[in-house]
């Protein structure tokens, strides 16, 4: 299998799809690989280091794609690459299909066939989108923290507050990997956190996080009444392959205090809260209602080294099954990766990410 890892060209991100440790693996294995120039620069791994991998390095995205099947990126394709893609192509990475319908109709009219992490599925977990929902989850409180600093136009709230002040307030819908790992962080910082979640199990994991944890299923009552008290809300739904539904509205926003923040984690998958919309590193918040909002979807790209270790820690048992399958014809990597296909042969393969796109 000739496995082809295209630069990342999305603001700020950092990531690469294979790190070279991964690549001598698949080298190891028998497969051919080939990075474009640069692409592991942003996480510290520099040409040579592919190289000495066994990787061979290209010059262009063309080039690379004239000698690639199975393509490993981090975030969707930009036009550059949609442009060169082809019905022999296997693209891999995430899509987050369900809020793009554009980008479903240019997949499908390449004729490849695109396979989304965030899709892959194994004994009902969701392997390589847990580490970069931790990831995303820990960043949520970080960034939340410095937006609500006064010179950021925040309410000068400090989350765990000291002696004879009052602690911050902080609400995370969802308690799956990104919701605990953000309610983790503020709960240690001292905060008053309060998480939203229908699964009553992960409502008692983070309860069990500390004292400053109250966990609660999200009746409209009391989501309002959190929300309108927040000073860091955090919006950590995932519905795997579906779009995130909006469990806090425009009016509930509205009555949030000014200068409070907002991190829609989801936003990737639409949002799950009404007032979102994605932004990016350039331009990264934007005021709503007074309410500071922050919706970069590509959060993991800003710590591109850690995010990019971690993501080829699981990611590559998976890409050689692909690359073993392609070899043998058939195997497990078609069983185990199947409900991953979103698009095959122009065709919307997943049947969530299909029932999405009719609603849009």
């Amino acid at each position: 299998m000739h496995i082809g890892i295209p630069a990342e060209t999305m603001p700020f991100e950092g990531r690469v799809g294979l790190i070279p440790e991964a690549c001598a693996d698949l080298v190891r294995a028998g497969h051919q690989v080939t990075l474009q120039a640069g692409a592991g620069l942003s996480s510290g791994y520099q040409d040579a280091a592919y190289e000495q991998a066994g990787v061979k390095i290209s010059g262009s995205l063309s080039e690379l794609l004239s000698e690639a099947d199975l393509l490993i990126k981090v975030k969707q394709p930009d036009e550059s690459l949609l442009d060169l893609l082809q019905p022999h192509h296997t693209l891999f990475c995430f899509l987050h299909l369900a809020a793009d319908k554009p980008l479903a109709a240019r997949l499908q009219h390449t004729g490849c066939t695109a396979i989304a992490f965030e899709t892959v599925s194994e004994s009902g977990r969701l392997p390589l989108l847990a580490p970069m929902s931790e990831i995303a989850g820990t960043l949520s409180v970080q960034i939340g923290t410095g937006l609500l600093h006064s010179p950021q136009g925040g309410r000068g709230v400090m989350l765990g507050g000291i002696a004879a002040t009052e602690r911050g307030q902080v609400v995370i819908l969802g308690a799956g990997h990104a919701g605990y790992s953000a309610c983790r962080l503020a709960a240690a910082q001292g905060a008053q956190v309060t998480v939203f979640d229908l699964d009553r199990q992960r409502l008692q994991a983070v309860r069990n996080l500390g004292d400053n944890v109250t966990a609660l299923y999200p009746f409209n009552s009391s989501l309002q009444q959190q929300v309108s008290s927040a000073d860091l809300l955090i919006g950590a739904v995932l519905l795997p392959g579906a779009r995130a539904p909006h469990l806090v509205s425009e009016a509930m926003v509205k009555t949030m205090r000014p200068g409070s923040v907002i991190v829609d984690i989801s936003v990737d998958q639409g949002g799950c809260i009404e007032t979102t919309r994605p932004t990016d590193y350039n331009d990264p918040v934007f005021r709503y209602a007074d309410v500071i909002h922050f919706g970069v979807t590509n959060m993991p790209g800003a710590v591109a080294r850690t995010a990019s270790q971690a993501l080829s820690a699981v990611l590559l048992p998976y890409v050689l099954r692909l690359a073993d399958d392609a070899d043998q014809g058939a195997g497990q990597a078609s069983q185990v990766l199947s409900d991953a296909i979103n698009i095959r042969v122009g065709q919307i393969m997943n049947s969530v990410v299909a029932q999405a796109l009719k609603k849009e």
